[in-house]
């Protein structure tokens, strides 16, 4: 699978607002998917980069934390925003099912719907389990896999951020 060169997306983020690629421009942006009714994968990567993202003390001030769902149907702006409370370093963006979809393919990330009746609505989404750097210009930089220690995405974040 190639790597994403500049994931562009047209999202609502958890305060309702419309929100793409272009409102994020100047800054880091740290992206995850992810999805509210995952019951360990998500909530672990989310506790994991808000330490990353705490250890990075004022270089983290460069970085917009993007939580993306592989859910729209369950993860509406209302839900992303209770959920992301315990997590108040990430800004959850949702969308129609098409504009999820769309966001998935600009960043090569995968999910599809399971039946699973042990899971709440009778389905899970297993996904793409990583993380990706997109510069202040938009551009895609490195991704991390969910396996890749803590110290060493704390220590590539600061080669990036401190350039």
């Amino acid at each position: 699978m190639s790597a994403p060169t500049n994931p562009r997306f047209s999202l609502t983020d958890h305060f309702g607002q419309h929100v793409t690629e272009r409102d994020f421009q100047g800054r880091w942006r740290l992206v995850l998917f992810g999805f509210t009714h995952c019951r360990s994968v998500c909530p672990r990567a989310l506790r994991r980069f808000s330490a990353i993202l705490k250890d990075l003390g004022d270089l983290a001030d460069r970085v917009d934390a993007l939580y993306i769902t592989v859910d729209p149907d369950r993860d509406t702006p209302a839900v992303m925003r209770e959920f992301l409370s315990s997590y108040p370093g990430f800004t959850g963006l949702t969308g129609t099912t098409a504009e999820i979809e769309s966001a998935m393919r600009e960043f090569r990330a995968f999910a599809a719907r399971v039946d699973d009746p042990e899971e709440a609505g009778g389905y899970r989404v297993p996904h793409t389990a990583m993380s990706y750097l997109i510069s202040p210009s938009g551009q895609y930089v490195t991704h991390f896999p969910d396996a890749t220690p803590e110290e060493v995405v704390s220590s590539r974040l600061r080669l990036h951020l401190a350039s």
